[in-house]
Formats: C-alpha cells, sequence, structure tokens
C-alpha cells in the first residue's frame, strides 16, 4: 500500500466503472428478454447481447485482478476498524467470485445446451458436452445467484455511500473517476 497515493490509478478507475456499466447492461438485458415473445427474432438478439456482455464481464474481471494484483491500493483515511476491514475483504472476495462465476455458468449453461456461444462475432469452444438436464440445473443456479446478485450490488454501493457519508472517509473517492476523485 502507498500512504501517498489518494486513489486507484487510472486502470483500475477505469475497469471498476467499466464493471459497473457492463453489469447494468447484463440485468437489464435478461430483465427485458420478457418484451419479447419466446421464439422471436428480438428475444433470440437480446438473450444473444445478454451472453456476449457476461462473457466481456468475465474477460474484463479477470483483467481487473491481474491490473489489481500489480496496482497499489490507496489507503483509507481515516483508518477504518479491523472488523471493517475484514468486512470488506470478504465482500470484495463475493464479488470478484460472482464476477467470475455468473458468466462462467452461462458458458457452460450454453455448452451443455449445444447451443452457439457468442463472443462479439466469434463462437466460443463448448466447455462442457451437450447435456439437457445438467444445462436446466446450471441455469436454475445461475438465476439464483443473480437474484444474489442484486444483493451483493447493493450492499456494496450501500457500504461506499456509508463510508463517504456516515464515516466521512476517501473509500468513494478512491474510486471515483478524474473530476469526481482526488489526484494520485
Amino acid at each position: 500500500m502507498s500512504g501517498s497515493q489518494q486513489s486507484y490509478n487510472q486502470w483500475m478507475v477505469r475497469l471498476h466503472w467499466l464493471t459497473v456499466l457492463l453489469i447494468i447492461a447484463i440485468y437489464a438485458s435478461i430483465e427485458f428478454r420478457g418484451i419479447f415473445e419466446k421464439g422471436t427474432p428480438e428475444r433470440d438478439l437480446i438473450k444473444e447481447v445478454h451472453f456476449v456482455l457476461g462473457l466481456s464481464l468475465w474477460f474484463i474481471t479477470l483483467l481487473r485482478l491481474v491490473v489489481r494484483r500489480f496496482s497499489a491500493i490507496p489507503a483509507i483515511e481515516p483508518a477504518p476498524s479491523a472488523l471493517a476491514i475484514k468486512i470488506s475483504g470478504l465482500m470484495h472476495l463475493a464479488l470478484y467470485g460472482f464476477l467470475l462465476l455468473m458468466p462462467l455458468l452461462g458458458w457452460l449453461i450454453l455448452s451443455a445446451g449445444d447451443k452457439v456461444i457468442p463472443f462479439w462475432g466469434f463462437q466460443m469452444p463448448a466447455l462442457i458436452g451437450p447435456d439437457p438436464d445438467l444445462a436446466g440445473s446450471i441455469k436454475e443456479i445461475h438465476e439464483m445467484l443473480g437474484t444474489v446478485g442484486y444483493v451483493l450490488i447493493a450492499v456494496h454501493t450501500l457500504g461506499a455511500l456509508a463510508h463517504h457519508y456516515r464515516f466521512k472517509d476517501n473509500t468513494l473517492k478512491r474510486m471515483l473517476p478524474g473530476l469526481f476523485g482526488q489526484k494520485s
């Protein structure tokens, strides 16, 4: 950790906010698919957008982990309690696990369903062989974890806001872009 650095580096900030935008688009695409009848080209397109963005999120998350590994983490000032640091660590672990697991489960659903796995005009390889029963089971887990994701996102957001407004530390400012955040 660097005591002199006040915010995350520009790559961490950009990747964080790109992740936020991708998550919004991913959830929106799957929530709004119900507007269209099953089997219509519009519904198929919105599902494909969901798949492509989900896989994009997976790759962005891998990149985030690499960038995070080689980036300094700015100190929280004033320093939080040891308990708060532990909770924060567990929350970040849960979020990164979610960001890696959900797209992987989607990829497995398409693989087991013997479906094309679209990715920006390319087709990704199947991870497992066709198995419709397994595809259904994985889909149930994926959907249940999708609901858990709403909770994780809400807790993360409320935590950042609590740090900013209640605890009055720099937790939120460390991840804000450019004009909104502090300069490093």
